[in-house]
């Protein structure tokens, strides 16, 4: 199993052209591709900010299509929870002094507790975590 980190989700939700080859990557892949919650709530707050800023009509509902769109996306994979046995992983991780972002930690628990690889930009941090298979599919 794939879990895809929240750059890998961006890449692909706004079609870019690394988004575009990802998903080839991805369909050609003999195995599953999700998202955990954690990575589904960072991108949502972003849209819900973008929203919150938005003044003028025309910008209000090109948001609003925006998150629709992005919801509709989400809707295309499986959510891996954060559950009690990720919460406790990421807990004795902070107890072992593992300091990484509290969301990348807590992307990478999802991830270990689901015994799968993790698709992310962000190796260096992400190399800090014991146990965590992961791999940059953009760069």
């Amino acid at each position: 199993m794939l879990v895809l980190d929240t750059n890998h989700i961006r890449e692909i939700a706004f079609s870019t052209a690394l988004g575009l080859l990802l998903k080839e990557r991805m369909e050609r892949a003999d195995t599953d591709c999700v998202v955990t919650v954690v990575s589904a709530e960072e991108c949502l707050r972003g849209w819900l900010a973008r929203l919150a800023a938005a003044r003028e009509i025309p910008e209000q509902i090109s948001g609003y299509r925006q998150l629709t769109d992005f919801i509709n996306f989400l809707a295309e994979y499986t959510l891996l929870p954060w559950d009690e046995d990720a919460a406790l992983r990421a807990k004795h991780l902070r107890t072992q002094g593992i300091r990484i972002g509290t969301m990348d930690l807590r992307i990478a628990c999802i991830t270990i507790e689901h015994d799968a690889t993790l698709l992310t930009r962000n190796t260096v941090d992400f190399a800090k975590v014991p146990g965590l298979r992961f791999e940059n599919w953009l760069d």
